[in-house]
């Protein structure tokens, strides 16, 4: 049996796409698209873009200015983080509704580049300062903390896309890929409670995407690699590709999602990827 250890994710090089595709987007916007709904209940195409322009003001008091603020409660488990971030999103986005479209324009323009910069300066194998805590780590190195930084960009900007129906742009392989490669990293931490024989292996697959992603039991404990040799899975999982990152970002419903996978061998190895959560919910 040979297993070959999944690599880390290169995504700084695209940050400055990414970016230039979100510019050109909200440049195009009229009105009624700006206060358009999202799949995020609550909030419209501008409070997303204003959830974004906070997320970049973050990072740079945190890498920048090294400036965190004084209020920040403890923490003491993974709810207890999730409850603080969605105050923190909540509040911002509340009282950024006063700003206008071509101010949060501007604050886009003139954060997004310089967040890259900073990343570009994060030596990889370092440890982050915060983990990947949907993946279950408590210390995470910087380059999977900035691949998760990627997937957050992404899926906001495709929410907004999918609001105002251009969502093909970011559905390339060089764009896609990254994306699911990142939220992958969760299926060790969303099998945890699984038993399953020595040698178990579970296969992913995501329509539209290259290769495949194997999720395998050895000594008590579930691991992901990016290939497998001389072993046969016990299951293989089909996703389908334009849904899988609503899927992972729980912006569909239980049942949706269900039809959109597609199981071969034994289900119940398969079914949990459908409670799989890769962003902080």
């Amino acid at each position: 049996m040979i297993l070959q250890p999944c690599p880390p994710i290169s995504t700084i090089p695209l940050f400055p796409e990414l970016h230039d595709h979100l510019i050109y987007l909200l440049e195009g916007l009229d009105a009624d698209q700006w206060h358009a709904p999202t799949v995020l209940k609550g909030w419209n195409v501008k409070d997303i873009a204003s959830h974004i322009a906070d997320g970049h003001f973050r990072r740079i008091a945190l890498y920048r200015d090294h400036y965190a603020a004084p209020d920040i409660p403890r923490i003491d488990s993974y709810q207890s983080l999730v409850s603080y971030l969605n105050e923190l999103n909540r509040d911002w986005v509340t009282a950024t509704r006063r700003v206008s479209p071509a101010t949060l324009l501007d604050w886009i323009r003139q954060a997004g580049p310089e967040v890259c910069r900073l990343f570009q300066a994060l030596p990889p194998d370092a440890d982050a300062v915060f983990p990947v805590a949907w993946a279950g780590q408590d210390v995470s190195p910087n380059w999977f903390h900035i691949a998760r930084e990627y997937t957050e960009l992404w899926h906001h900007q495709q929410q907004i896309r999918l609001a105002v129906g251009e969502p093909e742009t970011l559905m390339s392989v060089r764009l896609y890929q990254p994306l699911i490669d990142t939220f992958m990293r969760a299926l060790p931490h969303t099998y945890r409670l699984v038993e399953a024989a020595e040698g178990t292996l579970v296969v992913f697959r995501v329509t539209g995407l290259p290769g495949a992603w194997y999720l395998h039991y050895h000594a008590g404990r579930w691991q992901l690699a990016a290939g497998s040799e001389q072993l046969l899975p016990a299951a293989e999982v089909e996703l389908d590709g334009p849904a899988a990152w609503r899927i992972f970002t729980k912006g569909i419903p239980a049942l949706e999602a269900a039809s959109l996978v597609t199981i071969r061998g034994n289900a119940a190895l398969g079914e949990p990827v459908l409670s799989m959560c890769s962003v902080m919910a």
